[in-house]
């Protein structure tokens, strides 16, 4: 298994002023991650995506710890309209091949625009999200860029919603990334979602979520609701609800070799709650 490490599990740091993404490397490389992967690029004042990508990639070279994935975020039902939204999505993959990554994953969508949210949903937004990712995919495909749709967002969370538009797309560079938690978040059991779209997997999160019934008193601070009204929380990997041994084990039966990329968005202190996951993640890798 090649494990690496998502920026965004550093953020408590980043977003504290204690850490940057470029500093982050090298505490990654420390703790025994094979890879990182970044989310939004948040380059210093003064420099450039462009500059800063180069600067990341540079960083890698140096500590032999190669960039697996980026992360954007995407809408592509937005007021600016498809075509602008492709364009940009496009120009984050320009951004993708200086970072050197083989795997680019964007939104589709968070939901309808307000003016159709009454009377319409996935189903009559399904042919521009199909549309769109294919456009962007056959893009990325000439920078030999893979790219993926995440469960992420509850418009396209659920695993019946990522197949549909997989299958929509038609495309052989177009996948998904399986973030093993968030199907928690549309109240789908994880198990079952990975079974389902482990023939389109391309890149893995792990993640894991403390989960109380939406039936019982709010457990407090830290806790958000899941469309289903249950109570979920961000935990270290192994500490949580989601079943992740099991999903281990599907994606292995269906012949998944890629990474696996923690994703820690706990209250736990960040660099505790990334070591111990990655311990547990190890863990389980050997009872597969």
């Amino acid at each position: 298994m090649k494990i690496g490490v998502s920026s965004y599990s550093f953020q408590q740091l980043i977003s504290a002023g204690a850490e940057s993404q470029l500093s982050i490397m090298e505490k990654a490389a420390a703790m025994g991650f094979d890879g990182i992967e970044f989310t939004d690029l948040q380059p210093p004042q003064g420099v450039s995506e462009a500059g800063y990508a180069q600067m990341l990639r540079a960083e890698s070279d140096r500590l032999g710890l190669p960039i697996i994935s980026y992360t954007v975020g995407a809408n592509l039902l937005c007021d600016a309209g498809l075509d602008a939204e492709v364009e940009r999505v496009c120009r984050k993959i320009d951004i993708a091949q200086l970072l050197g990554v083989p795997c680019l994953r964007h939104d589709a969508a968070w939901g309808m625009p307000e003016s159709r949210r009454s009377f319409s949903g996935f189903a009559q937004a399904l042919p521009t999200l199909a549309e769109g990712c294919r456009r962007i995919t056959a893009y990325a495909a000439e920078k030999g860029i893979v790219t993926m749709v995440e469960n992420h967002g509850t418009f396209c969370q659920e695993s019946g919603r990522l197949e549909a538009l997989v299958t929509a797309v038609g495309h052989p560079n177009f996948g998904v990334l399986a973030d093993l938690g968030n199907f928690a978040c549309a109240d789908e059991n994880s198990a079952n979602a990975v079974g389902r779209l482990a023939p389109f997997v391309r890149h893995v999160h792990a993640k894991d979520f403390l989960i109380r019934s939406g039936n019982g008193v709010d457990p407090g601070r830290g806790f958000f609701r899941s469309r289903g009204g249950n109570y979920l929380r961000g935990t270290i990997v192994g500490h949580g609800r989601i079943p992740l041994l099991q999903c281990l084990r599907i994606l292995k039966s269906s012949g998944y070799s890629g990474w696996y990329s923690i994703e820690f968005e706990g209250m736990e202190p960040c660099l505790e709650g990334i070591e111990i996951g990655l311990e547990n993640l190890k863990k389980l890798e050997s009872m597969i």
